[in-house]
């Protein structure tokens, strides 16, 4: 068992309440849960066209939605950071002395063999335990 769980969010992937449902699995007696989400600044040329309040209300639609998904789940505790998604999980993980990542995954499509998805990445590189969630084939 596990005493501090890690379950990256990705708030458009339904994937969520399995992830969490695994977590409160493998979580020790009196372990904790964190589900975090990665809120990705808008890159490239799309940020020169929108103005800070507009990228502001993106996080906190984010937050609230992050609130809504955990709504339920009185145990977890929500987290929400600013940063690439894969890097800033593995360090969010390093840096609070998590000691497993339970994460979902889909399918893996030709594109991830080459540039790899997040939870490829997750896997690759996290200094803990990382347990992922395939999600059945469509």
């Amino acid at each position: 068992m596990y005493k501090k769980i890690l379950v990256p969010m990705a708030l458009d992937h339904g994937v969520s309440n399995h992830t969490l449902e695994i977590a409160n699995a493998l979580r020790a007696a009196d372990g904790s849960v964190i589900a975090l989400h990665v809120h990705e600044a808008p890159q490239g040329s799309v940020s020169a066209y929108l103005d800070e309040e507009t990228v502001l209300a993106g996080f906190e639609k984010a937050r609230d939605d992050l609130a809504d998904k955990l709504s339920g789940q009185p145990d977890v505790e929500p987290v929400i950071v600013k940063g690439h998604s894969a890097r800033t999980i593995i360090d969010y993980a390093d840096a609070n002395g998590v000691d497993c990542i339970v994460i979902g995954s889909h399918k893996p499509g030709l594109s991830d063999y080459f540039l790899g998805s997040t939870a490829a990445r997750v896997v690759r590189h996290a200094g803990c335990a990382v347990h992922v969630h395939r999600t059945p084939s469509q």
